[in-house]
């Protein structure tokens, strides 16, 4: 099976982007297709959870290995992360609930 660590540097060096931009482009990712496809208004909050539990996830994933290759866990990398993912969906879902940037017309 391949390692997370091992995925994610297979995706950094695919796209050229940095992991603290592949972390703002995954959670705006989860945001969007959890609202399109499971038809949730961005407002309600749903989506941002999706974002959230993404995040988290995979941030459990990158404690879990390195425990599993005998290092301590090391969470202000995960704390790092998790900020950079969360980011935009925290402000998207502020805005659509109190203004009428997402409104439909």
């Amino acid at each position: 099976m391949v390692s997370l660590e091992a995925t994610k540097q297979l995706v950094v060096h695919a796209t050229d982007l940095a992991k603290d931009a592949l972390h703002v482009h995954v959670g705006l990712l989860v945001f969007f297709a959890a609202a399109l496809l499971l038809r949730w208004p961005l407002e309600r909050g749903k989506p941002w959870a999706a974002a959230l539990l993404a995040a988290l996830a995979g941030e459990i994933w990158d404690q879990a290995s390195l425990v599993t290759t005998g290092a301590a866990p090391d969470l202000a990398p995960s704390w790092h992360d998790i900020w950079n993912t969360m980011l935009w969906p925290t402000i998207i879902t502020i805005l659509a609930r109190s203004t009428a940037v997402f409104a439909r017309r």
